[in-house]
């Protein structure tokens, strides 16, 4: 059973819910917590514990009734809150270009936000067709845009769908913005649904916007520059596949060996329990038929297109390279072809960017985790985040781009192939310029969300004085610093053990990402095997220390 205040709070979500299917789903949970069953009752408590939160990733949770999750009342009220915020900072008329991927119910609320949007007296470019985020991020400084909106969840789970806001900039929301906008939603939230004005009076964009994006990507590849490569692709059953297979003829590389099982979008994501590159199976397939091919290289968009992965021969064998490779790999083939400007990597990524740019006299910074940061870095030349998030064109989109990245990866390894190298070479010859940095992560998945602010509040009161047998300094990020605004997390280092912990801004997640340093000038095989114990016994201390 429930609660009279809740069943309240039900049936006056019921009443003015515009969705049938939300609807149906209410009536039925109701039914089923008055017949006594627990789980509807759990269910509908939970649906109805509060809004979801609108934050720096904008909305992001589970489909389903109530304001705890994603819907079409929701999402109506977040898209009324930000023509809220836009109106108040005097960008009447203004356009705010919306996108969406091909989710369940992304195409639906993209529609209702235009209706809103055009309704307050801004005028919104609906996008015609399912595209990649970049390519909507790409549009925001395209057609002059006073914000940006792409309704996808990335590479969450099928289940759930998201709602991410861009300014004007072309960089997604950050403080205070991000706040301003939360408060114009509870304004909406507290005022009846049918109050807010609709109208179906705005344009729709396709292939101008497609078009320029290609014609840009294809730009980034110089007319001299080698184009023989042997690669594998695949869209992880999202949205990126038409716009890669227009970018790649455009730059002149070959056609791709496709995976097929997941190169058409497929909100069921039928292959893969979570559709990120990052997870473990996620490019079996993709591993396979490079194996069967004979690829150099094999790459992965994550649904949206925004993040891309890619896996080579190490050591004899397949795998996925980590963020911080690819990320050292991108940035050494900018460095060495004299590519100028401030590189940059989250807080949470390998030190070794840092060197390499001071090494090539180029400026460095330190972000906090996530885009919203890394594309604001001024004169941006390459920014980059491990969870294989990559910025390489930042003067048209200063956000991660997995498409460009797709781009600069063919291009080096391409480059490498010309010249008889590979980038299992190309790594060595890093490592051993600027020493060995293996990174690694671990991941902590709950349902319990207390129990990720439970293990950050013991680290934090009982923190390692040594990790992998090596004292370790402290660092509280909580408090900030003058290179870091504060954000929650932990920051330990000693001579070649560094850590950061801190929850997952996006998933309910405990992350700890880890880093062993050793220098130059050693065997290179008997360093990376030392570097290899080292992390072994910095993951179980770790593990100790959080409780997980």
């Amino acid at each position: 059973m429930i609660t009279d205040a809740l069943r309240a709070q039900v049936l006056a979500w019921r009443e003015q819910d515009p969705d049938v299917a939300t609807a149906a789903a209410l009536d039925e949970l109701l039914s089923r917590a008055d017949g006594g069953d627990d789980a509807a009752a759990a269910e509908l408590t939970d649906a109805f514990a509060g809004p979801l939160a609108f934050g720096t990733a904008g909305l992001r949770g589970p489909l389903g009734p109530g304001p705890a999750r994603m819907n079409r009342v929701v999402v109506s009220q977040a898209a009324a809150g930000l023509a809220a915020h836009l109106l108040s900072l005097g960008l009447e008329g203004g356009r705010v270009i919306v996108g969406f991927d091909a989710r369940y119910n992304s195409e639906v609320f993209a529609a209702d936000t235009a209706e809103i949007l055009a309704g307050a007296g801004l005028l919104p470019l609906l996008c015609s067709r399912p595209l990649p985020t970049p390519v909507v991020a790409f549009g925001i400084r395209h057609f002059e845009c006073a914000a940006g909106v792409v309704v996808t969840a990335s590479h969450n789970p099928p289940q759930d769908n998201g709602y991410k806001v861009y300014l004007g900039d072309g960089s997604q929301i950050v403080p205070p913005s991000d706040a301003q906008i939360a408060a114009r939603i509870a304004e909406v939230a507290a005022r009846p649904l049918a109050d807010i004005a609709r109208s179906d009076d705005y344009p729709l964009v396709g292939d101008e916007l497609v078009d320029a994006y290609v014609a840009r990507a294809a730009s980034l590849v110089p007319a001299d520059a080698p184009r023989e490569v042997t690669w594998v692709y695949t869209a992880m059953h999202g949205v990126g596949a038409a716009v890669v297979d227009r970018v790649v003829g455009a730059c002149g590389f070959g056609e791709p060996h496709r995976v097929t099982e997941q190169i058409a979008p497929d909100p069921a994501f039928p292959t893969v329990p979570f559709p990120n590159p990052e997870e473990p199976g996620a490019i079996d397939l993709a591993l396979a038929l490079a194996r069967q091919v004979g690829a150099d290289v094999a790459i992965a968009n994550d649904p949206d297109a925004d993040r891309c992965a890619a896996a080579a021969v190490i050591d004899g064998q397949w795998r996925m390279l980590t963020g911080d490779e690819l990320g050292v790999l991108l940035a050494d083939d900018l460095l060495r072809r004299g590519v100028t400007g401030t590189y940059a990597c989250s807080v949470v990524s390998s030190t070794l960017l840092g060197t390499m740019a001071a090494a090539h006299g180029q400026p460095f910074a330190t972000t906090l985790t996530g885009f919203k940061w890394i594309g604001r870095v001024p004169g941006l030349a390459f920014g980059y985040e491990e969870a294989i998030g990559y910025c390489t064109d930042a003067a048209a989109v200063p956000d991660k781009d997995g498409i460009t990245t797709l781009v600069r990866i063919l291009a080096l390894v391409a480059g490498l192939n010309a010249a008889g190298s590979s980038i299992a070479e190309r790594l060595d010859e890093i490592a051993a310029t600027y020493g060995v940095h293996l990174t690694s992560q671990l991941s902590f998945r709950v349902a319990d969300l207390s129990l990720i602010a439970d293990a950050m509040a013991r680290v934090r009161a009982t923190p390692p004085s040594a990790l992998a047998g090596e004292p370790v300094t402290s660092v509280d990020l909580a408090t900030g610093s003058a290179e870091l605004p504060p954000t929650d997390g932990m920051l330990f280092t000693g001579d070649q053990v560094r850590v950061v912990v801190r929850p997952s801004g996006t998933e309910p997640k405990l992350k700890c990402y880890l880093q062993v340093r050793l220098p130059a000038g050693g065997d290179l095989g008997a360093e990376r095997a030392r570097a290899a114990v080292v992390m072994a016994q910095a993951r179980a201390d770790m593990t100790r220390a959080l409780g997980l």
